[in-house]
């Protein structure tokens, strides 16, 4: 079964095609399962975010030409395409709407059935399937989530999350005060590279029980910034320290409870080398396997669509929905979305 999966839910427009005969049972290699990943990222201008109205035009405006790439790297048309999947939510309404317009519209004139998918959703399955972990620990960190969660009774369960704004958030609204466009968590990570690592600024360190809250530590890092006599790479150092600080405390509270010997760090900021660095320590503490989503997938994609998209059709007769039908759902809680596949 060849399915296609379509992900527009910020700053990436991005199509996919996977073939599910590759993959039986689960122990041939991914790199066959996925036949084509394509896609095509709205750059802001230095020192802003996204725009979702700008964003929204360049997915409009890309999308064309990344689907056609996809199906030509993958040597198939659409009339091959047995299912078809987009991320509905959550995300930027501008964006998920775009997704959600080709998907319905490609839907209903090659009569594909239609399966939409929870993007946070996406991330964690793809990241359990490529590390080939069974029932993990996970964190999700990205522009739009940070959370520790563990599966239970048909549901991906919350086991710690900001209380604020994400990390990702955190990251690039620090790098935007610096001049930089969305996203910035790589520009942050080079600037600590850089630095001595011999200076911490005292910035706020605060967690509640398995919660983190982030504002206080991004305004604390802003006004060092503007205050224009601190080294750039020293604040970058400090701050990756202060929060992967927090999120690791975090982490270690869940697994000391839950006994989980295994962990999962998926979302953007998954391909940050100093958090896994500091992740990877506290897992071996814990006598849990470490394991983090593929760099190449750890940033939005189609693929965690039409993976997603394949496994909810083959394992729910009502996950499919009528194109008509097919919505978007800016503020979909990954909580609430019932797993039938494991």
């Amino acid at each position: 079964m060849l399915c296609l999966g379509i992900e527009s839910t910020a700053h990436t427009f991005s199509c996919s095609v996977i073939n599910s005969e590759n993959d039986v049972m689960g122990k041939n290699k991914n790199d066959d399962m996925v036949l084509s990943e394509v896609r095509d990222i709205y750059r802001a201008p230095a020192g802003w975010g996204i725009h979702p109205r700008d964003a929204s035009k360049h997915h409009a405006m890309t999308a064309p030409k990344v689907l056609k790439e996809c199906l030509d790297n993958a040597n198939i048309g659409m009339k091959d395409i047995d299912l078809l999947s987009y991320s509905a939510g959550p995300g930027l309404g501008p964006c998920l709407r775009i997704g959600a317009v080709i998907a319905r519209s490609l839907s209903s004139f090659y009569d594909i059935p239609l399966i939409p998918v929870n993007h946070a959703i996406g991330h964690i399955e793809l990241g359990i399937k490529l590390t080939d972990l069974n029932n993990p620990l996970t964190l999700l960190v990205s522009g739009g989530h940070t959370m520790i969660l563990v599966y239970h009774k048909n549901k991906w369960r919350v086991f710690g999350e900001t209380l604020d704004i994400t990390i990702g958030q955190l990251l690039d609204q620090i790098g935007r005060s610096m001049g930089f466009a969305s996203p910035c968590g790589n520009k942050i990570e080079e600037l600590s590279d850089l630095s001595d690592k011999n200076l911490i600024y005292q910035l706020p360190y605060v967690i509640k029980g398995n919660d983190v809250s982030f504002s206080g530590l991004l305004t604390a890092a802003k006004t060092l910034i503007h205050e224009k006599k601190h080294n750039l790479c020293d604040i970058c150092f400090s701050l990756q320290e202060t929060a992967f600080s927090m999120v690791v405390e975090a982490v270690e509270r869940a697994l000391s409870f839950t006994e989980k010997k295994e962990f999962l760090i998926v979302g953007g900021v998954s391909a940050n080398k100093r958090l896994s660095q500091m992740l990877h320590l506290a897992c071996e503490y814990h006598n849990s396997v470490f394991k983090s989503c593929p760099l190449q997938f750890c940033g939005d994609n189609g693929t965690q669509i039409a993976w997603t998209g394949l496994q909810s059709y083959l394992h729910s007769s009502s996950s499919k929905v009528e194109p008509e039908k097919a919505s978007i759902n800016q503020s979909w809680r990954l909580d609430t979305v019932d797993i039938m596949w494991r």
